[in-house]
């Protein structure tokens, strides 16, 4: 929800026509990192009694690998969710694993989405494992810049790209085929503005949306769990 009064809609803001539709983009902003939340960085699944609910992604995905011990799937159908494991440091190897088995049921990732610490660690690993070249061409003179981050990794199963997300905890890797998922929304109801009752000389207003996670082939995708951030 959010309130702007007359005023500011009447005064001349810099950079900003109307501060009522300034507003309203930041709270989509905001409604959009919370949806984003929702799917990757929880563990929820649907519920029989509450169809209204949408399940996390790790409730669909069976591919990649989790820790060792309890660690354990979902059963794929959005119905229940993963069982944690033992923490361990990511590794090249389950990369390629989690690769290997999407590419085997069907998919190709192209995204390799982490957190920012996950991000960083790959990188590491990357170099460490003299797998980067450090080449820079040049067409003129200019200064030397050094190449300190591996932005696409390739595989025996594809090639991947890495994206970082500020919104994904470190305990997850997720590759993804965006040809086989989406976010699905209710017609009308897509980041819908509402009106609420005026409040003296200030306009409320909310914005209202419906969507659900929509992954039309689970199986395409991997993700790596129960890791510890290094």
């Amino acid at each position: 929800m959010f309130a702007t009064s007359g005023t500011l809609d009447a005064v001349d803001s810099a950079g900003r026509e109307r501060e009522h539709n300034y507003q309203k983009v930041l709270k989509a902003l905001e409604l959009r990192r919370d949806i984003e939340k929702a799917i990757g960085d929880t563990d929820v699944a649907r519920s029989g009694s509450d169809p209204r609910k949408s399940a996390s992604l790790t409730c669909w995905i069976t591919n990649g690998s989790v820790g060792a011990t309890a660690g354990a799937f979902a059963t794929g159908d959005g119905t229940d969710a993963i069982t944690g494991g033992d923490d361990r440091a990511l590794t090249l190897a389950l990369i390629e694993d989690g690769m290997q088995d999407a590419w085997t049921d069907g998919g190709s990732p192209e995204l390799m989405v982490a957190s920012a610490t996950n991000r960083a660690n790959f990188s590491d690993l990357s170099a460490t494992g003299n797998l980067v070249s450090n080449d820079v061409n040049m067409t003129a003179a200019k200064e030397v810049s050094y190449v300190g981050s591996t932005s696409v990794f390739l595989t025996d199963f594809g090639t991947v790209q890495a994206v970082p997300s500020r919104l994904l905890g470190n305990d997850r890797v997720f590759l993804i085929d965006p040809n086989f998922v989406s976010i699905c929304t209710l017609n009308g109801r897509n980041f819908l503005e509402q009106e609420l009752s005026q409040d003296g000389d200030a306009k409320t207003s909310h914005l209202v949306t419906e969507w659900s996670l929509k992954p039309t082939a689970p199986r395409a995708h991997a993700m790596i769990m129960d890791l510890n951030g290094s």
